[in-house]
């Protein structure tokens, strides 16, 4: 059985939106989506013949995995889910990661996603692709909305309704105050490894481009996908109340988030990929801060569990 308590903590009369966002803070949430997507579009022709090297591609490979896992491991299996618990430092530092990944601070993120769960693929759904109907013009304006465009909309989630245990956290109350701070971290600091590394400005600035700007639009859009591309196309092995899906491609990018349609069937469970070759590689991040005992009480699948949520063949 799902835990409610894990996708939508309170259910009393808070409401479920909490006004509209300022019009600064929608323009901020614009530069910090559209500026690395600029930048994404730029390094194809930057591609051929330079403006990349060595060093760029392991900064930037190497951002891209802190930061994502500050995502799948923190923001979402973590803070969103309890898929398992974590000690004070640990906690601080998946709020800290996570922030790196410019998807917005700890507490909007959250509130955010538990809102998706208490209404996947129904009206109040943030990112539905469903939401318009089914013909190819409602999804493909569907799909342009839960990919990118509910970024820009005025709602707010109520983080009063959805998050009342990260508000009563004054660690991360703290941190999600910081975003900013945390978001300026992750653009410099592959700057300043990349001008030591080649002790040059010219290295500083390739590897802010592509260690910063680049990975965080790469992913950004990986993210992105498991909201659209993960709730319209693949396979549903398991029974889910939406329809989420299985989506192998993206596996390995999404650190194992494409495994979308467990993680919907069940989800407080630590690991999303249950079935052989599914590689899941949160999971496995998880399993590792268990054992050096940073992690405790993971909600690990076991075999009763996933045999009740199969879907018959």
């Amino acid at each position: 059985m799902t835990s409610q308590a894990a996708t939508e903590p309170v259910t009393g009369a808070k409401p479920v939106l909490d006004g509209n966002r300022p019009r600064a803070e929608r323009l901020i949430v614009g530069i910090f989506t559209m500026v690395p997507m600029a930048a994404l579009i730029a390094a194809v022709p930057l591609t051929w013949g330079w403006g990349l090297t060595w060093t760029d591609v392991g900064l930037a490979v190497g951002f891209y995995y802190l930061s994502g896992f500050g995502v799948t491991v923190g923001y979402h299996r973590y803070f969103t889910h309890r898929g398992f618990k974590a000690n004070r430092a640990l906690r601080n530092a998946l709020a800290i990661t996570g922030s790196m990944a410019l998807q917005g601070d700890v507490i909007t993120w959250v509130a955010d996603h538990r809102r998706h769960h208490a209404f996947s693929d129904k009206e109040g759904d943030p990112h539905s692709p469903w939401l318009y109907g089914t013909t190819t013009a409602a999804l493909a304006k569907g799909f342009w909305h839960a990919h990118m465009g509910w970024l820009f909309g005025p709602e707010r989630t109520n983080a009063a309704r959805f998050t009342p245990d990260l508000l009563a956290d004054r660690d991360i109350v703290r941190i999600s105050r910081q975003f900013a701070l945390w978001t300026a971290v992750s653009l410099l600091a592959p700057a300043l490894l990349g001008g030591l590394i080649s002790m040059s400005w010219w290295g500083a600035l390739t590897a802010f481009f592509w260690a910063g700007l680049v990975r965080a639009a790469v992913l950004h859009h990986v993210t992105w996908s498991i909201n659209s591309i993960c709730h319209m196309i693949g396979k549903r092995p398991f029974e889910a109340r939406d329809k989420a899906t299985n989506v192998w491609p993206l596996a390995i990018l999404s650190m194992g988030e494409s495994w979308h349609n467990l993680h919907h069937a069940d989800p407080t469970c630590a690991r999303h990929g249950v079935k052989r070759g599914q590689v899941d590689m949160t999971a496995r991040v998880i399993w590792a801060l268990e054992k050096l005992g940073w992690a405790y009480d993971v909600r690990w699948p076991t075999s009763n569990r996933l045999a009740q949520l199969t879907r018959p063949s």
